[in-house]
């Protein structure tokens, strides 16, 4: 009899366990700017292998996303899509190298110039 007064706590706790762990899968973020096709199909809602792979290829041609937004460009991705995945989704990376207006590393200090302070 005492395991039937113990089943409510124990679903109760399993319930929460649940919960928490959706949470934390929900949690996850994708750099859309970085990210291969792969993690984008795995983290993004409503975006399979093929969006995923116009994702990576629309990047590929027209270089970073500058906002979320710009997500919409890809074809068979919606501003509903953006919205669903707003949390999810960061923008950011280093420009692709070769570029015009991409950042140079700084130059290092040479035997000559060292030797002159």
């Amino acid at each position: 009899m005492r395991i039937f007064n113990r089943l409510p706590s124990f679903l109760a706790a399993t319930a929460l366990s649940l919960v928490l762990a959706g949470a934390a899968f929900a949690a996850e973020k994708v750099n859309i700017n970085t990210a291969d096709a792969a993690t984008l199909d795995r983290v993004l809602v409503n975006v399979g292998p093929s969006k995923a792979e116009a994702i990576v290829a629309y990047r590929k041609q027209n270089g970073p996303f500058r906002s979320a937004e710009q997500l919409a460009q890809v074809k068979g991705i919606g501003l509903k899509t953006v919205e669903k995945n707003r949390e999810s989704i960061l923008v950011g990376g280093a420009p692709a190298a070769g570029k015009a207006g991409a950042p140079r590393p700084a130059a290092k200090p040479t035997a000559r110039s060292t030797a002159q302070r």
